[in-house]
């Protein structure tokens, strides 16, 4: 790890990445408590008014960013920098409110060109599932 890219992501330097990777407004999401098992990350997302439309659930897209936060971070737990998001498919199965969120995702291939990962995201007191999505990224 240099100074500048605390790349590939670990558990000590997950922090460190999300200040160095992401936008201001990304990071107004407020995911934190970062875990590292190899290709695998999650992190909480807060449940927040501000991320919240007019019946009260998070939005779509406040979940599609946090899942595409986490799972770019997943990303990056190799020496293979990744260039992008390409694709992004996500099921949203019951409304998310009223409780705080894990975010998870884990690589499930890495091919020549691009590598292909899942993400889940559960109420944090429950388990349930809210939504899941399955992601492609450029090499």
């Amino acid at each position: 790890m240099n100074s500048t890219h605390p790349f590939p992501v670990t558990q000590e330097t997950a922090r460190a990445a999300y200040e160095a990777m992401f936008a201001p407004w990304v990071k107004q999401l407020g995911l934190h408590d970062f875990k590292v098992e190899g290709q695998k990350i999650s992190a909480r997302l807060p449940l927040d008014d501000a991320l919240k439309f007019s019946a009260g659930a998070v939005c779509g897209q406040a979940l599609m960013a946090a899942i595409d936060t986490i799972t770019s971070m997943a990303m990056m737990t190799t020496e293979r920098p990744t260039k992008g998001t390409i694709y992004q498919h996500t099921h949203f199965l019951r409304p998310a409110r009223d409780d705080n969120f894990i975010v998870e995702a884990h690589v499930l291939r890495f091919g020549k060109a691009t590598a292909y990962a899942e993400c889940h995201v559960r109420f944090a007191t429950s388990g349930e599932l809210v939504a899941h999505a399955v992601l492609e990224f450029a090499f």
